[in-house]
């Protein structure tokens, strides 16, 4: 599979990546071990050599799934992309949300990117891991309560140690890109980005290009929405962060459907599923590096790569980015 290059650095990903927030189980309602690490070794096999995970993933259970995955396999034929600053373990760094854990165990989570911290998540990542190093280390979401400049010349430490090989950032805007860059030469921006979530077309993408820093899409699928299984009236399993989620009135469920319906005829023309239509959309558009696909079995992740083999034309191209266009969700502007 043609590999791509994340900024300036020598780390190449796969267009697609397996996403592996999923299989943690948190805020997806559980997962099961044994589908999970068939999943992810199927991913291997179809060429999806780039896993993106993070410690809080399950806490910590993503990557140990990860690791074991993985274990046996030559480490410089696979990608790891993981993450730091989440704090569930101490009321430290900056608020983020309250929560509960797999067990239903109520905390408190919070962002947390000090120097100290980010030493001691990067050894803990290593351990889960079963690696030596991590190809791309990336800020999970923005930490308020920790200068940008000391996170990052912890992440440049790593890197002088051989222990990480790039830097990257999370759900960064386009002011704290440009204050990261003051610190070190990230090479990506992970944020969410869909067909139906389009609004970093504004600022966020042209900064990458400009930059020459990758964009890794999140969320192409929007958490499943994009497939056409999900109907109005839609029952998710407790624990399932999806219920009561903008996305997932009934209503914005049906104007998605119907925007679904509109782009069928080309999925059909080329044998393809929605999801496959979707992702291989998703992977062409401008400043796109990398498309984060979660799958929770082998069959998912062997239907999502099918979509690396289509080669839409440009008229096909355009035309579902002109029915995207159209999309609004009920009550929300939406990028034009």
């Amino acid at each position: 599979m043609l590999l791509r290059k994340l900024g300036e650095s020598d780390v190449m990903v796969t267009p697609m990546a397996f996403g592996a927030w999923a299989i943690g189980g948190w805020m997806w309602g559980g997962s099961e071990e044994k589908e999970a690490i068939e999943a992810i070794k199927a991913a291997y096999i179809a060429g999806i050599t780039t896993i993106d995970t993070a410690p809080v993933y399950g806490f910590g259970r993503s990557e140990e799934l990860v690791g074991k995955a993985m274990e046996g396999i030559a480490r410089d034929s696979y990608q790891i992309l993981t993450k730091f600053g989440m704090n569930w373990e101490t009321e430290e760094g900056e608020y983020f949300f309250d929560s509960t854990d797999n067990d239903g165990n109520p905390f408190k989570m919070y962002k947390w990117a000090s120097k100290k911290k980010i030493i001691q998540e990067c050894e803990a990542s290593l351990r889960r891991l079963k690696t030596d190093y991590i190809d791309l280390y990336q800020i999970h979401w923005p930490d308020g309560s920790t200068p940008i400049s000391e996170t990052f010349e912890a992440v440049q430490q790593l890197i002088e140690q051989g222990k990480v090989r790039a830097a990257g950032v999370c759900n960064y805007n386009v002011q704290l890109v440009d204050e990261a860059l003051k610190t070190i030469q990230i090479v990506s921006n992970q944020v969410p980005y869909s067909m139906i979530n389009r609004d970093i077309e504004i600022d966020v993408v042209p900064q990458a290009i400009e930059k020459g820093l990758g964009i890794i899409a999140y969320s192409p699928l929007q958490r499943g929405l994009l497939t056409g299984k999900i109907k109005p009236g839609h029952k998710f399993n407790e624990g399932d962060s999806r219920e009561g989620n903008r996305f997932y009135t009934d209503e914005n469920i049906q104007r998605t459907n119907d925007l679904l319906e509109k782009i069928a005829p080309i999925a059909d023309k080329y044998d393809a599923t929605l999801s496959q239509l979707v992702i291989n959309w998703t992977i062409h558009r401008p400043g796109v590096a990398c498309v984060l696909v979660g799958a929770r079995n082998e069959e998912q992740v062997n239907d999502n790569a099918q979509c690396l083999s289509m080669s839409l034309t440009e008229e096909d191209l355009n035309a579902i980015t002109a029915a995207a266009y159209e999309f609004s969700l009920a009550e929300e502007s939406v990028v034009k």
